[in-house]
Protein backbone atom coordinates (compact mmCIF):
# COMPACT_ATOMS: atom_id res chain seq x y z
CA UNK A 1 0.00 0.00 0.00
CA UNK A 2 1.98 2.99 -1.26
CA UNK A 3 1.36 6.55 -0.21
CA UNK A 4 -0.74 6.00 2.93
CA UNK A 5 -3.08 8.63 4.38
CA UNK A 6 -1.90 11.45 6.59
CA UNK A 7 -2.82 9.66 9.83
CA UNK A 8 -0.28 6.96 8.92
CA UNK A 9 2.62 9.40 8.92
CA UNK A 10 5.42 8.00 11.06
CA UNK A 11 9.18 8.12 11.59
CA UNK A 12 11.84 5.70 12.79
CA UNK A 13 14.60 7.28 14.90
CA UNK A 14 18.02 5.64 15.16
CA UNK A 15 19.24 6.23 18.72
CA UNK A 16 22.77 6.64 20.05
CA UNK A 17 24.05 5.10 23.26
CA UNK A 18 22.61 8.00 25.28
CA UNK A 19 19.13 7.46 23.87
CA UNK A 20 19.28 10.57 21.68
CA UNK A 21 18.17 10.44 18.04
CA UNK A 22 21.17 10.58 15.70
CA UNK A 23 19.12 9.95 12.54
CA UNK A 24 15.41 10.26 11.71
CA UNK A 25 13.84 8.36 8.78
CA UNK A 26 10.33 9.12 7.57
CA UNK A 27 8.23 6.11 6.57
CA UNK A 28 7.08 6.98 3.05
CA UNK A 29 5.34 3.74 2.03
CA UNK A 30 3.73 0.67 3.58
CA UNK A 31 4.87 -2.00 4.15
CA UNK A 32 8.40 -0.82 4.90
CA UNK A 33 11.31 -3.21 5.27
CA UNK A 34 14.26 -2.61 7.59
CA UNK A 35 17.69 -4.14 6.98
CA UNK A 36 21.11 -3.72 5.38
CA UNK A 37 19.98 -4.30 1.83
CA UNK A 38 19.75 -1.24 -0.43
CA UNK A 39 16.32 -2.53 -1.43
CA UNK A 40 14.93 -1.82 2.06
CA UNK A 41 12.98 1.34 2.81
CA UNK A 42 15.14 1.86 5.95
CA UNK A 43 18.79 0.83 5.55
CA UNK A 44 20.80 0.30 8.76
CA UNK A 45 24.59 0.34 8.95
CA UNK A 46 24.82 -2.57 11.40
CA UNK A 47 26.70 -5.80 10.71
CA UNK A 48 24.40 -7.60 13.20
CA UNK A 49 21.33 -6.88 11.07
CA UNK A 50 20.21 -9.18 8.24
CA UNK A 51 19.75 -8.00 4.67
CA UNK A 52 15.97 -7.84 5.31
CA UNK A 53 15.59 -7.99 9.07
CA UNK A 54 12.06 -6.72 9.83
CA UNK A 55 8.98 -5.30 8.19
CA UNK A 56 6.60 -2.54 9.26
CA UNK A 57 3.01 -2.97 8.14
CA UNK A 58 -0.25 -1.06 8.60
CA UNK A 59 -2.97 -2.96 6.82
CA UNK A 60 -5.79 -2.54 9.33
CA UNK A 61 -6.76 0.84 10.80
CA UNK A 62 -8.27 -0.79 13.88
CA UNK A 63 -5.19 -2.94 14.53
CA UNK A 64 -2.66 -0.19 13.86
CA UNK A 65 1.01 -0.55 12.90
CA UNK A 66 2.84 -3.82 13.45
CA UNK A 67 6.47 -4.91 13.46
CA UNK A 68 7.19 -8.35 12.02
CA UNK A 69 10.63 -9.95 12.28
CA UNK A 70 11.92 -11.66 9.15
CA UNK A 71 14.43 -14.56 9.19
CA UNK A 72 17.66 -13.39 10.89
CA UNK A 73 20.41 -14.63 13.18
CA UNK A 74 20.04 -12.10 15.99
CA UNK A 75 16.31 -11.34 16.03
CA UNK A 76 15.25 -8.32 18.04
CA UNK A 77 13.78 -6.88 21.22
CA UNK A 78 10.84 -4.68 22.09
CA UNK A 79 11.27 -3.40 25.60
CA UNK A 80 12.39 -6.42 27.65
CA UNK A 81 10.67 -8.91 25.37
CA UNK A 82 12.76 -11.01 23.01
CA UNK A 83 11.46 -11.31 19.44
CA UNK A 84 12.32 -14.25 17.19
CA UNK A 85 11.95 -14.60 13.42
CA UNK A 86 8.30 -14.68 12.36
CA UNK A 87 6.98 -12.93 15.48
CA UNK A 88 4.76 -9.88 15.06
CA UNK A 89 3.98 -7.21 17.63
CA UNK A 90 1.76 -4.13 17.67
CA UNK A 91 3.69 -0.86 18.00
CA UNK A 92 1.01 1.59 19.04
CA UNK A 93 1.62 5.32 18.78
CA UNK A 94 5.24 5.06 19.98
CA UNK A 95 7.61 2.24 20.88
CA UNK A 96 11.27 1.47 21.52
CA UNK A 97 12.75 -1.63 19.91
CA UNK A 98 16.11 -3.09 18.94
CA UNK A 99 17.22 -4.87 15.77
CA UNK A 100 20.67 -6.42 15.93
CA UNK A 101 22.75 -3.93 17.91
CA UNK A 102 20.77 -0.86 16.78
CA UNK A 103 18.35 0.93 19.09
CA UNK A 104 15.30 2.32 17.27
CA UNK A 105 12.28 4.37 18.24
CA UNK A 106 8.96 4.24 16.38
CA UNK A 107 6.89 7.41 16.50
CA UNK A 108 3.63 7.94 14.63
CA UNK A 109 1.56 11.07 14.11
CA UNK A 110 -0.69 9.97 16.97
CA UNK A 111 2.16 10.13 19.51
CA UNK A 112 2.14 13.36 21.57
CA UNK A 113 5.08 15.66 20.89
CA UNK A 114 7.14 17.12 23.73
CA UNK A 115 6.90 20.92 23.94
CA UNK A 116 9.51 23.01 22.16
CA UNK A 117 12.42 23.78 24.49
CA UNK A 118 14.24 27.10 24.65
CA UNK A 119 17.83 27.14 23.45
CA UNK A 120 20.47 26.81 26.15
CA UNK A 121 23.25 29.35 26.47
CA UNK A 122 25.82 27.16 24.67
CA UNK A 123 23.42 26.74 21.73
CA UNK A 124 22.75 30.41 21.09
CA UNK A 125 24.57 31.99 18.19
CA UNK A 126 26.45 35.07 19.25
CA UNK A 127 27.19 38.04 17.06
CA UNK A 128 30.97 38.28 16.78
CA UNK A 129 31.93 41.94 16.95
CA UNK A 130 35.29 43.47 16.19
CA UNK A 131 36.00 43.66 19.90
CA UNK A 132 35.17 39.96 20.20
CA UNK A 133 37.63 39.10 17.45
CA UNK A 134 40.35 41.11 19.18
CA UNK A 135 39.68 39.66 22.64
CA UNK A 136 41.66 36.44 22.15
CA UNK A 137 44.80 38.08 20.66
CA UNK A 138 44.75 40.74 23.38
CA UNK A 139 44.43 38.12 26.12
CA UNK A 140 47.32 36.19 24.63
CA UNK A 141 49.53 39.30 24.33
CA UNK A 142 48.70 40.39 27.90
CA UNK A 143 49.62 36.98 29.28
CA UNK A 144 52.88 36.82 27.31
CA UNK A 145 53.72 40.36 28.51
CA UNK A 146 53.24 39.24 32.13
CA UNK A 147 55.51 36.25 31.54
CA UNK A 148 58.17 38.49 30.00
CA UNK A 149 57.87 40.99 32.85
CA UNK A 150 58.32 38.30 35.50
CA UNK A 151 61.41 37.06 33.68
CA UNK A 152 62.73 40.62 33.39
CA UNK A 153 62.46 41.16 37.15
CA UNK A 154 64.53 38.04 37.80
CA UNK A 155 67.32 38.77 35.28
CA UNK A 156 70.31 41.02 35.54
CA UNK A 157 70.27 44.29 33.57
CA UNK A 158 71.46 43.87 30.00
CA UNK A 159 70.48 40.19 29.72
CA UNK A 160 70.16 38.80 26.22
CA UNK A 161 66.74 38.25 24.63
CA UNK A 162 67.48 34.54 24.25
CA UNK A 163 67.10 34.21 28.02
CA UNK A 164 63.41 35.08 27.64
CA UNK A 165 62.67 32.32 25.14
CA UNK A 166 62.25 29.34 27.44
CA UNK A 167 60.25 31.11 30.22
CA UNK A 168 57.89 32.61 27.62
CA UNK A 169 57.67 30.05 24.81
CA UNK A 170 57.50 27.05 27.14
CA UNK A 171 54.25 28.12 28.88
CA UNK A 172 52.88 29.26 25.50
CA UNK A 173 53.39 25.79 24.04
CA UNK A 174 51.83 24.23 27.14
CA UNK A 175 48.66 26.34 27.02
CA UNK A 176 48.26 25.78 23.27
CA UNK A 177 48.58 22.04 23.83
CA UNK A 178 46.05 22.23 26.68
CA UNK A 179 43.50 24.00 24.46
CA UNK A 180 44.15 21.59 21.59
CA UNK A 181 43.63 18.56 23.84
CA UNK A 182 40.28 19.88 25.08
CA UNK A 183 39.31 20.72 21.49
CA UNK A 184 40.05 17.14 20.42
CA UNK A 185 37.83 15.82 23.23
CA UNK A 186 35.10 18.21 22.10
CA UNK A 187 35.55 17.00 18.52
CA UNK A 188 35.08 13.43 19.73
CA UNK A 189 31.85 14.10 21.61
CA UNK A 190 30.39 17.21 19.93
CA UNK A 191 31.81 16.93 16.38
CA UNK A 192 33.31 20.42 16.43
CA UNK A 193 36.75 21.84 17.22
CA UNK A 194 36.33 25.00 19.37
CA UNK A 195 40.04 25.72 19.84
CA UNK A 196 39.51 29.47 20.30
CA UNK A 197 36.89 28.94 23.03
CA UNK A 198 39.08 26.57 25.04
CA UNK A 199 42.14 28.80 24.58
CA UNK A 200 40.16 31.84 25.76
CA UNK A 201 39.09 30.01 28.92
CA UNK A 202 42.66 28.94 29.68
CA UNK A 203 44.05 32.45 29.13
CA UNK A 204 41.43 34.09 31.36
CA UNK A 205 42.32 31.64 34.13
CA UNK A 206 46.07 32.13 33.70
CA UNK A 207 45.81 35.93 33.74
CA UNK A 208 43.62 35.88 36.84
CA UNK A 209 46.00 33.51 38.65
CA UNK A 210 49.08 35.54 37.77
CA UNK A 211 47.49 38.81 38.86
CA UNK A 212 46.35 37.34 42.16
CA UNK A 213 49.73 35.71 42.67
CA UNK A 214 51.26 39.19 42.41
CA UNK A 215 48.64 41.17 44.30
CA UNK A 216 48.05 38.93 47.33
CA UNK A 217 51.66 39.05 48.65
CA UNK A 218 51.75 42.80 47.97
CA UNK A 219 48.57 43.43 49.98
CA UNK A 220 49.67 41.05 52.76
CA UNK A 221 52.94 42.95 53.07
CA UNK A 222 51.50 46.44 52.71
CA UNK A 223 48.84 46.01 55.44
CA UNK A 224 50.49 43.28 57.56
CA UNK A 225 47.70 40.85 56.72
CA UNK A 226 49.76 37.68 56.73
CA UNK A 227 46.75 35.41 56.78
CA UNK A 228 45.66 36.91 53.48
CA UNK A 229 48.01 34.39 51.87
CA UNK A 230 45.54 31.67 52.87
CA UNK A 231 43.31 32.93 50.06
CA UNK A 232 45.97 32.13 47.49
CA UNK A 233 46.47 28.62 48.85
CA UNK A 234 42.73 27.96 48.71
CA UNK A 235 42.09 29.83 45.48
CA UNK A 236 44.32 27.70 43.26
CA UNK A 237 42.50 24.35 43.75
CA UNK A 238 39.10 26.06 43.69
CA UNK A 239 39.88 27.98 40.51
CA UNK A 240 41.43 24.87 38.91
CA UNK A 241 38.21 22.95 39.55
CA UNK A 242 36.24 25.84 38.01
CA UNK A 243 38.52 25.83 34.95
CA UNK A 244 38.02 22.09 34.45
CA UNK A 245 34.26 22.54 34.76
CA UNK A 246 34.37 25.46 32.32
CA UNK A 247 36.19 23.35 29.75
CA UNK A 248 34.04 20.26 30.34
CA UNK A 249 30.81 22.25 29.97
CA UNK A 250 31.74 22.78 26.32
CA UNK A 251 32.17 19.04 25.85
CA UNK A 252 29.15 17.81 27.83
CA UNK A 253 26.79 20.81 28.17
CA UNK A 254 23.89 18.66 29.35
CA UNK A 255 25.92 17.26 32.25
CA UNK A 256 26.92 20.57 33.82
CA UNK A 257 25.28 19.82 37.17
CA UNK A 258 26.79 16.35 37.37
CA UNK A 259 30.22 17.72 36.46
CA UNK A 260 29.95 20.48 39.06
CA UNK A 261 28.93 17.96 41.73
CA UNK A 262 31.74 15.56 40.89
CA UNK A 263 34.43 18.25 40.75
CA UNK A 264 33.10 19.81 43.96
CA UNK A 265 33.38 16.50 45.81
CA UNK A 266 36.91 15.95 44.50
CA UNK A 267 37.82 19.49 45.56
CA UNK A 268 36.53 18.97 49.10
CA UNK A 269 38.39 15.65 49.30
CA UNK A 270 41.63 17.27 48.14
CA UNK A 271 41.32 20.17 50.59
CA UNK A 272 40.54 17.76 53.41
CA UNK A 273 43.59 15.61 52.64
CA UNK A 274 45.78 18.72 52.50
CA UNK A 275 44.48 19.91 55.85
CA UNK A 276 45.02 16.47 57.40
CA UNK A 277 48.58 16.34 56.06
CA UNK A 278 49.40 19.65 57.73
CA UNK A 279 47.44 19.21 60.96
CA UNK A 280 50.56 19.34 63.13
CA UNK A 281 51.52 22.77 61.82
CA UNK A 282 50.20 26.00 63.24
CA UNK A 283 48.14 26.68 60.12
CA UNK A 284 46.46 24.49 57.52
CA UNK A 285 46.65 26.71 54.46
CA UNK A 286 48.94 29.43 53.21
CA UNK A 287 52.73 29.82 53.60
CA UNK A 288 54.16 30.27 57.12
CA UNK A 289 55.82 33.54 56.09
CA UNK A 290 56.49 35.75 53.07
CA UNK A 291 59.62 34.40 51.42
CA UNK A 292 60.07 37.53 49.26
CA UNK A 293 59.21 41.05 50.35
CA UNK A 294 58.11 43.91 48.05
CA UNK A 295 59.96 47.25 48.15
CA UNK A 296 59.69 49.06 51.52
CA UNK A 297 58.01 52.03 49.82
CA UNK A 298 54.89 49.88 49.37
CA UNK A 299 54.57 49.30 53.12
CA UNK A 300 51.36 51.02 54.33
CA UNK A 301 50.90 49.51 57.79
CA UNK A 302 52.38 51.33 60.78
CA UNK A 303 55.63 49.58 61.82
CA UNK A 304 55.66 47.98 65.27
CA UNK A 305 58.53 48.56 67.73
CA UNK A 306 60.79 45.61 68.66
CA UNK A 307 59.35 45.62 72.18
CA UNK A 308 55.92 44.70 70.78
CA UNK A 309 57.43 41.60 69.14
CA UNK A 310 59.11 40.61 72.40
CA UNK A 311 55.81 40.94 74.26
CA UNK A 312 54.12 38.69 71.70
CA UNK A 313 56.85 36.07 72.16
CA UNK A 314 56.79 36.18 75.95
CA UNK A 315 54.09 33.43 76.30
CA UNK A 316 56.51 31.08 74.54
CA UNK A 317 59.21 31.56 77.17
CA UNK A 318 57.76 29.10 79.68
CA UNK A 319 57.11 26.47 77.00
CA UNK A 320 60.67 26.78 75.65
CA UNK A 321 62.11 26.50 79.16
CA UNK A 322 60.02 23.37 79.84
CA UNK A 323 61.15 21.78 76.58
CA UNK A 324 64.81 22.61 77.30
CA UNK A 325 64.57 21.06 80.76
CA UNK A 326 63.00 17.94 79.30
CA UNK A 327 65.80 17.62 76.74
CA UNK A 328 68.47 18.02 79.44
CA UNK A 329 66.91 15.30 81.59
CA UNK A 330 66.90 12.70 78.80
CA UNK A 331 69.76 10.16 78.97
CA UNK A 332 72.43 10.27 76.32
CA UNK A 333 73.36 7.37 74.04
CA UNK A 334 75.40 5.74 76.87
CA UNK A 335 72.43 5.69 79.19
CA UNK A 336 73.67 8.56 81.35
CA UNK A 337 71.99 11.86 81.92
CA UNK A 338 73.67 14.83 80.31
Amino acid sequence: MDGGPQDRAAVIEVLDRDGQARAVHKIRQWPARIGRSPGCELVLDDAHVAAEHAELSWSDEAEGPRLTLLPSLNGGWIGERRLAAGESVALGAAALFQLGATQLRWRSAAAPLAPELPLESHQLRRVVTRAGRLALPLLLLAWLALLAFEQWTSLNPGSRLIEYSSPVLGPLAAVLGWAAAWSLVTQLFRHRFPFASHLRRALVWLLAMQLLDSLLPLLAYAFSWGRLMVIGDLLFPVSMALLLWWHASLVWPRARRALATGLGLLLLLGLGLNAARRQEQQHWFGPPYLSALPPPALRLATPKPPQALLEQLRPLQAELARQAKKDNEEPDSDGQEE
